[in-house]
């Protein structure tokens, strides 16, 4: 592939992606202020984005086999919290921004938890065990079969658990 388009590819996968999270945040928002119309508006739009995410990300030829896939997020999570947010810890730490602090820290635990289990999909994928996955709403943590009363990680209720089907 030309670099020019591949450039161009990374570039709008990039954007697409963070206008879909963007307009996931903006939409929560317009409900909390009881404004539905936008909400819905938000996440029609953030849907859209997605589609052309992934057309992109085909595109670039970045999907492989499940097994490939999986090595691939071992990958990106490992380096995300062996390099990526100890880095950016760091930084908040030393610039007192104890918000940017706590949410990087938070997400840095929980990388850790996702490459874990890539990995172990991955050791056994034909046989993996049927379970249920609870995500935190605070930091993302993600716990097996049911919610627990507290996050491990963040320590917030188990009310602020949703399950994942």
């Amino acid at each position: 592939m030309n670099k020019e388009t591949l450039d161009n590819l990374k570039e709008a996968f990039a954007g697409e992606s963070q206008a879909n999270r963007t307009y996931l945040a903006f939409a929560q928002r317009a409900e909390k202020e009881g404004l539905t119309q936008a909400a819905k508006l938000f996440r029609a739009a953030a849907d859209s984005e997605t589609v052309h995410a992934l057309k992109h990300l085909a595109a670039l030829r970045k999907i492989g086999s499940t097994g490939e896939n999986l090595k691939e997020a071992i990958s990106g999570e490992t380096y995300e919290f062996q390099s990526m947010y100890p880095r950016m810890i760091e930084a908040a730490s030393g610039e007192d921004e104890k918000a940017a602090r706590m949410s990087f820290e938070n997400a840095n635990a929980v990388e850790q938890e996702h490459a874990k289990l890539f990995g172990e999909i991955l050791a056994d994928l034909a046989g993996a065990p049927a379970v249920d996955y609870w995500v935190c709403q605070n930091c993302g943590h993600v716990h097996l079969d049911e919610a627990p009363e507290k996050c491990p990680v963040c320590g917030w209720s188990q009310r602020f658990f949703n399950k994942i089907d």
